[in-house]
């Protein structure tokens, strides 16, 4: 009788997902429909709507406020809600992902995509090495690796799934024919991160999310745990680390950075520094959100306060 239950239920679940899925292909699908322009306006619009009546409205505060003690209530407020309508853009976006990267070198008028850094993408691909690329959910994270892709730079990339199977599918499917080589994360990821610089490739990582079993380190000055996986395989494998990110320009358009390599901490026997390494990490990520607070995701449980709030 106890499997039996236990199989409804998770019956139930399964089909619970489904139903959010396809209501989410279908919004998808009505967005399609629209202009680019038209579509990502109008997401920005409805989440700005949405978002502050949501649970996580209250996290985004709590973070926000933890972050900016200095800021007052009205400011942190108008942080918020330009931060939904950046969630909102985020899923507009993701629709038209293909053809929102219309960069051209040989083009003289300005596109909706600008880059910066071109002399190292074009070094990255033309004299090949192992290397590791780190950005962080800031603007549209999504166009990196489209852009390495556009550029002939082959980069496996690491990327957590949703947790939804269905919606984690499509997702798959959509990055993989724009993105390259991907790994979802998982117990086996690093290994094959690994194999791929130990064969002289690159790698591209999100280095600001929640690892419960990370390191300890600061972020806003406040505590967080930091993946130390980055870290362990530069140690490893004496690779180059590169940063990179995507801005939001006004109009719909978008600049992409890769910026020159960094000097990863060293302890005295010139040994990789792990733990100084993730809090440069996080200094880095957290020098790119104060300069454009609100194209970062603060209803994200980085400082997993999300339980004390509902204690």
């Amino acid at each position: 009788m106890k499997m039996f239950l236990t199989r409804v239920v998770l019956g139930l679940r399964r089909f619970q997902q489904w139903l959010v899925a396809q209501a989410v292909f279908a919004i998808l699908n009505v967005l399609k429909l629209l202009p680019a322009d038209a579509a990502i306006s109008f997401s920005d619009r409805v989440a700005r709507w949405i978002g502050p009546k949501l649970g996580r409205h209250r996290l985004m505060l709590t973070n926000l406020r933890n972050a900016y003690p200095e800021k007052s209530d009205g400011e942190l407020q108008e942080i918020a809600l330009a931060s939904w309508g950046h969630m909102g853009r985020l899923a507009a976006e993701y629709v038209f992902l293909d053809r929102l990267f219309d960069f051209d070198p040989e083009r003289s008028a300005p596109g909706r995509i600008e880059v910066s850094g071109i002399p190292l993408f074009l070094d990255l691909r033309d004299n090949p090495r192992p290397f590791i690329v780190f950005t962080a959910h800031t603007g549209n994270f999504e166009l990196l690796p489209v852009a390495g892709n556009s550029f002939g730079l082959d980069v496996m990339v690491l990327f957590r799934p949703p947790n939804n199977p269905y919606i984690a599918e499509k997702v798959f499917a959509f990055r993989s024919a724009r993105m390259g080589q991907l790994v979802p994360s998982h117990a086996g990821s690093s290994f094959a991160l690994a194999r791929r610089l130990e064969a002289g490739g690159g790698v591209g990582v999100l280095v600001d999310q929640k690892f419960g079993r990370g390191l300890t380190t600061s972020f806003f000055g406040r505590p967080v745990r930091t993946n130390p996986l980055l870290a362990k395989l530069v140690r490893q494998f004496d690779v180059e680390v590169y940063p990179a990110r995507c801005i939001r320009l006004p109009g719909n358009r978008y600049r992409l950075e890769i910026e020159p390599r960094i000097e990863v901490p060293r302890n005295a026997s010139g040994a990789v520094d792990v733990q100084a390494t993730a809090q440069m990490l996080n200094d880095k990520v957290e020098s790119w959100v104060r300069e454009y607070p609100d194209q970062w995701l603060w209803y994200h449980d980085r400082w997993a306060i999300k339980k004390m709030l509902t204690d």
